[in-house]
């Protein structure tokens, strides 16, 4: 008579059957801890499909982002959030490290500006709008005020002469309006860029003037964003068509309320002012960052480009990412002049 509990030969002598789990005891019944391993195993695969199926939402919803206003939605993000990292911590750490950061900006886009206006068969001299550029920076930070005042006058002199100069070596016969035109491009660029950033620089040397600088500029980027998500999300009236068609009015209604409510807490929480100064600061910086923007819009659309450059990508160029904040630079030190004695008030 056949013993039950010997070994069967067939089955592999002494070794137990795995269970279903391919886990058993010595003697081979399942182990305690099967259930828990089926349990986790079941989790771990129910979380890589939810990644999975989250992963693919977001790829599918950044190509309908992509496709609708020609960015990556990823790459933007990363590209912001390094440069915002680097922005801030040179504000908050050392204040004259964003010294370089506002010179860097300044000539590139300068640089930027004058290669677009060139494309678009303007005659724009690279080397003094470069020398011009630099020139306000340095000098807003270690010059007074009024010595500052005389680079600028130098600087866009140099522009109008170093054109004059290079005319008579051109052959150039077209009309004389065309010159003319071409001389107050070149003004223009210095004025728009160079000296826009240059009172950054200035505001900058303010005493406290680096948590200003923060503030405006995260006003900036507040309403630029809320009017990006807004617009996006709900945009249906076309504020500026013939100008940028992207932008509507359900976005300024976005970059409004962002503003404001930007403005108020930054004025009380960074520049200790009272809450109402956060209004004032929130509806001048939107008012100056839509300005700003319609303004490079409106450049972009005269020489028939999308972006000023792709050096940034998922932002374009550096001249795509300062169109708001330059404009802003000036109506931030107007209103550090202005509202600054409030607080020793």
């Amino acid at each position: 008579m056949t013993d039950p509990t010997a070994p069967d030969p067939e089955r592999g002598g002494d070794r137990p059957e795995p269970d279903a789990d391919g886990v058993t005891a010595p003697d081979g019944r399942t182990a305690p801890d099967a259930p828990l391993s089926a349990h986790l195993r079941a989790a771990r695969a129910e979380f890589e499909s939810q990644v999975a199926r989250t992963r693919a939402d977001f790829e599918e919803a950044n190509e309908r982002i992509k496709q609708r206003t020609g960015r990556d939605l990823i790459v933007a993000i990363l590209i912001g959030l390094a440069i915002g990292a680097v922005l801030v911590l040179s504000l908050a750490i050392y204040k004259p490290v964003f010294l370089l950061f506002a010179f860097a900006a300044a000539v590139f886009g300068v640089f930027e500006l004058a290669r677009a206006l060139q494309a678009g068969g303007r005659r724009i001299d690279l080397a003094p709008q470069l020398i011009g550029a630099a020139g306000m920076i340095v000098s807003a930070w270690t010059l007074a005020l009024w010595q500052h005042w005389v680079v600028v006058c130098a600087a866009v002199l140099l522009v109008v002469l170093w054109r004059l100069v290079a005319r008579l070596f051109e052959h150039d016969r077209r009309a004389g309006r065309a010159i003319w035109d071409d001389i107050l491009t070149g003004t223009l660029v210095q004025l728009y860029v160079a000296f826009a950033a240059s009172l950054c620089v200035i505001l900058l040397r303010q005493d406290g003037g680096q948590w200003w600088v923060l503030a405006f500029i995260i006003v900036a980027v507040a309403a630029d964003t809320g009017a990006y998500a807004t617009g996006l999300t709900f945009g249906r009236h076309p504020m500026a068509p013939r100008i940028s068609p992207n932008k509507t009015w359900e976005g300024f209604a976005g970059a409004v309320a962002a503003a404001l409510v930007a403005g108020v807490l930054l004025a009380i929480f960074m520049l200790g002012l009272v809450w109402w100064t956060g209004l004032i600061i929130g509806a001048t910086i939107l008012a100056t960052a839509t300005i700003g923007d319609l303004g490079e819009s409106m450049i972009k659309r005269d020489l028939g480009i999308k972006d000023m450059s792709s050096w940034l990508p998922g932002h374009g160029g550096v001249l795509d990412r300062l169109d708001s904040i330059l404009p802003s630079a000036g109506a931030a030190l107007a209103l550090y002049y202005f509202l600054t004695p409030l607080v020793a008030s």
